[in-house]
């Protein structure tokens, strides 16, 4: 799989991050270090807990990394979550928190599949 395919399996934009960092390499940095971030686990624990603020910090690291690396799926569907979290719960952040889920279960498939294809 080549890092141009992997953006394509997790809904992102290839050229825009290119343009941003400039170099294939970079690109392929970062978002080998997408998964190790602990934003994700943050906006879970944070939802089940009924912890809003927590939830609101986790939904906005995870939509400007996701701006910042060009996944654009994950950063829309975060970013909307993000949205409804700002001032405390709100009715819609769990249908979107639904969303986020699934655009970031998405996103960790089409970049482990990607590590799959590096040679070793």
């Amino acid at each position: 799989m080549t890092l141009q395919e992997c953006y394509a399996a997790l809904g992102g934009d290839y050229q825009e991050v290119l343009g941003r960092l400039r170099s294939e390499s970079l690109v392929q940095k970062f978002l080998l270090k997408f998964p190790d971030d602990p934003s994700y686990s943050l906006l879970e624990t944070s939802l089940a807990a009924e912890n809003w603020p927590e939830a609101f910090r986790g939904a906005h690291t995870i939509k400007g990394v996701c701006q910042n690396l060009s996944f654009t799926a994950l950063y829309r569907s975060s970013s909307q979550l993000c949205d409804a979290l700002r001032d405390g719960f709100h009715p819609q952040a769990l249908p979107l928190a639904h969303q986020v889920e699934q655009d970031y279960r998405q996103t960790m498939a089409a970049i482990q599949a990607f590590r799959s294809s590096l040679p070793a």
